[in-house]
């Protein structure tokens, strides 16, 4: 008697981590989590409508993970990312930069397709999703 046995299901892939910090951006984000006014859990990152260039970057304290956060756990620190942003931040470093002028985080975004003069608002692409 000939038995067929059940197709086993593939295995999933791991899911690519969303973001990436550098050093410089977990050390501020640890600070930030630290001086807070209320207890906070991490930093809420996402991507909104408007501007010259059609979006721009938020970075928000989270103060609780909600169920549809996507969390990125880097450096000892956590970020949130916003599921609408998810698409259009795969692959993005977060650094931190101070000078005498200004201190700001900075996006290394693969999918950032332009940028306006100003620097405040930016033209994203969805990530492309590649098997």
């Amino acid at each position: 008697m000939n038995t067929i046995a059940p197709a086993s299901k593939p295995k999933p892939r791991p899911r690519p981590q969303v973001m990436r910090l550098t050093e410089a951006a977990a050390q501020r984000i640890g600070e930030l989590t630290k001086r807070a006014d209320s207890e906070i859990v991490g930093l809420r990152v996402g991507v909104k409508n408007g501007g010259c260039a059609g979006q721009s970057y938020t970075v928000e304290y989270a103060h609780e993970v909600r169920p549809t956060d996507e969390v990125v756990e880097d450096k000892g620190v956590k970020i949130m990312v916003d599921p609408k942003a998810v698409l259009f931040l795969l692959g993005t470093e977060m650094d931190y930069k101070a000078d005498k002028l200004q201190a700001q985080f900075i996006f290394n975004n693969p999918n950032q397709i332009g940028a306006c003069g100003c620097g405040e608002s930016v033209q994203l692409k969805p990530a492309s999703i590649e098997d």
